[in-house]
């Protein structure tokens, strides 16, 4: 590998983690805002006005054009689960 070579390419793998790094601790910092969201989703999840709405859905009384995944309850749960799951590896890299 010539000098030029070498340097083009470790030009490119600078270029490549610099990003990647900017992307990851703007990703961090979205990350940290979202806990008040998932606080509220999850509390709503939990509630009982959560299966009021659920069985509503179930007997047909929302509108079909109406999105609703926060009504599907593998869909919520896979989401908190997954929340949960970053959450400790976030927390576990910050005590290091």
């Amino acid at each position: 590998m010539t000098r030029i070579n070498r340097i083009t390419h470790m030009e490119a793998l600078f270029d490549k983690s610099e990003e990647v790094v900017r992307r990851l601790d703007q990703a961090l910092k979205d990350f940290a805002a979202l806990q008040p969201a998932i606080a509220e989703l999850e509390a709503y999840y939990t509630s009982a006005q959560w299966r009021k709405d659920f069985e509503a859905d179930e007997a047909g009384k929302l509108p079909k054009d109406l999105k609703r995944g926060v009504l599907s309850e593998d869909g919520v749960w896979n989401l908190l689960s997954d929340y949960g799951r970053l959450k400790e590896i976030v927390c576990e890299k910050q005590e290091k």
